[in-house]
């Protein structure tokens, strides 16, 4: 039943671009909710060990929305090898997926 819903997690570098890319992504309705929350990342890149502070946005969304919401953020990251991962949604109330579904696009539209 609610496996038809995704959360997916992308992490940014400075508040003022995940604004602005949760934005868009609302506004294109591919999400129904970004939540924005500060992290400190540590990572390994290029042979070493980095850390920064980043933003985690979390987006809540159809999972048949998934390849559009991936590319769309692949297109409007400033990484160069973004974080673009999706977790299944098992279960959730059913207020809550009705709405998120009711404020999405219906994938067939994007085509």
């Amino acid at each position: 039943m609610s496996d038809n819903y995704s959360l997916i997690l992308t992490t940014i570098d400075c508040r003022q671009e995940a604004e602005r890319l949760a934005e868009r992504i609302l506004e294109r309705k591919l999400a129904a909710c970004v939540q924005i929350q500060k992290i400190k990342s540590f990572y390994r890149w290029n042979g070493k060990i980095e850390r920064g502070d980043e933003c985690l946005l979390l987006m809540k969304t159809r999972a048949s929305l998934w390849s559009k919401l991936s590319e769309f953020i692949r297109q409007n990251h400033s990484y160069q090898t973004p974080e673009v991962v999706q977790i299944s949604i098992g279960d959730g109330s059913r207020e809550y997926l009705d709405w998120l579904e009711a404020v999405t696009i219906d994938p067939k539209d994007c085509e």
